[in-house]
């Protein structure tokens, strides 16, 4: 949704809508036309256990811990108890396991997990906004990329969204990095399938050790087809933020300390318009400068850097965005003031925040129109409006 210019960023339901309907209808006929190693699944697999029930000689799943029941609270914030709060309120997270596909495929920039036999495994494959495996944007190909073959190990970390974006980067590719040592712990592939485009990605590998392998680097138009491919459960699922997931990444990823990191943060946006950034941005930092507030822009700060400004923190006040994914290495204690458009309201950042022991989190949502209940939120880009008094009232309660 993001990629559409704002202006039309309110059509998004009827944009996402027709990509599933011309997926369903493309997928009817295209996955039906043989083609040899390019031929596009004909069936698909909800469960792991499925997929390696169908074709045991080449599919073994290893499992891992065990699943997980989130009951979360209902957060304060103002409007309060906010529909999308308690619609997200209670989870169920599935069991955690390694699939291991001799002769698996893995394609383009989703990394779709393929078998040997042409079945999809859906739930290593998920995607964004789509009802069932028919709905998978494979299916809008006439047939796969040409595959390469890859003679050895190859590690399937990459999933949607995270080729290019520093939250799903952070919790959904590298904890499966985490499954794999839980489920398979002498195993050492000889290649993963990541993104390394950006400087975060390569600094984020290299903090874990996981830069000393090759990668092959996942491509919109690439399928990859490995003696063996070992498929981690994703650790993210719904943006739920497990708590095993955050366990892992703050245990991962230390903190360095340091006496003289600010204590009470204000994450800017910058000034740029249709960026969420807060409009008014200098008379509301004349509330947060007087309770103690330091401004911050977590873009120019190394990933180190940042782990070690959101460790030390002990308030923090933001609009939603990427840089609250570093949430994950906050300490026990911590109190965290969320702000949001009205037609852009996403809870992933309170899932993760629930996870931090004796946290307080408030959120504020900004002036304008708001979609009605269980309506998309739209306005993923869209700037906030915040009421000068709501905004002092929400600090003052945050650190009351």
């Amino acid at each position: 949704m993001s990629r559409l210019p704002p202006a039309l960023q309110p059509a998004w339901p009827l944009v996402k809508r027709g990509h599933r309907l011309a997926t369903r209808g493309v997928g009817a006929a295209t996955r039906h036309i043989p083609d040899g190693a390019r031929s596009l699944p004909r069936l698909a697999t909800e469960r792991a256990e499925d997929t390696a029930a169908r074709e045991p000689d080449v599919v073994r799943l290893h499992l891992g811990g065990p699943g997980e029941a989130l009951r979360r609270p209902i957060p304060v914030g103002q409007p309060a108890d906010h529909w999308i709060f308690r619609w997200r309120s209670s989870y169920d997270v599935p069991r955690r396991f390694t699939l291991d596909i001799g002769q698996g495929t893995v394609v383009g920039l989703y990394a779709a997990t393929l078998t040997p036999g042409g079945v999809l495994d859906f739930e290593t494959s998920a995607y964004f906004g789509i009802d069932g495996w028919r709905e998978h944007p494979l299916y809008l190909r006439p047939r796969l990329p040409e595959p390469e073959d890859f003679d050895g190990t190859l590690l399937s970390l990459t999933t949607s969204g995270t080729s290019a974006n520093y939250f799903h980067f952070v919790t959904d590719t590298l904890p499966r990095w985490g499954v794999l040592e839980e489920c398979l712990p002498d195993v050492r592939p000889d290649a993963c399938y990541v993104s390394t485009g950006s400087r975060y990605q390569r600094e984020l590998l290299g903090m874990l050790g996981i830069d000393t392998l090759p990668v092959v680097e996942p491509g919109k138009h690439r399928a990859v087809r490995a003696r063996r491919l070992l498929v981690p459960s994703l650790s993210n699922p719904d943006l739920m933020a497990p708590s095993w997931t955050q366990s892992w990444l703050k245990r991962r990823l230390p903190d360095r300390g340091g006496p003289d990191l600010p204590r009470r943060l204000y994450l800017s946006r910058g000034t740029k318009r249709n960026t969420r950034r807060l409009v008014d941005e200098d008379r509301h930092m004349k509330v947060l400068e007087h309770h103690g507030f330091t401004t911050i822009d977590p873009g120019t700060l190394s990933v180190q850097e940042q782990i070690d400004v959101f460790a030390a923190a002990e308030a923090i006040v933001a609009p939603h965005g990427a840089a609250l994914t570093n949430l994950a290495f906050a300490n026990p204690g911590l109190r965290l003031l969320e702000l949001f458009a009205p037609n852009y309201v996403n809870p992933c950042y309170w899932t993760m925040a629930d996870n931090i022991p004796d946290v307080r989190y408030r959120y504020l949502v900004g002036s304008g129109r708001a979609p009605r209940p269980r309506s998309p939120m739209n306005g993923v880009l869209a700037d906030i409006r915040l009421d000068p008094r709501d905004f002092e009232a929400a600090v003052d309660d945050l650190l009351a």
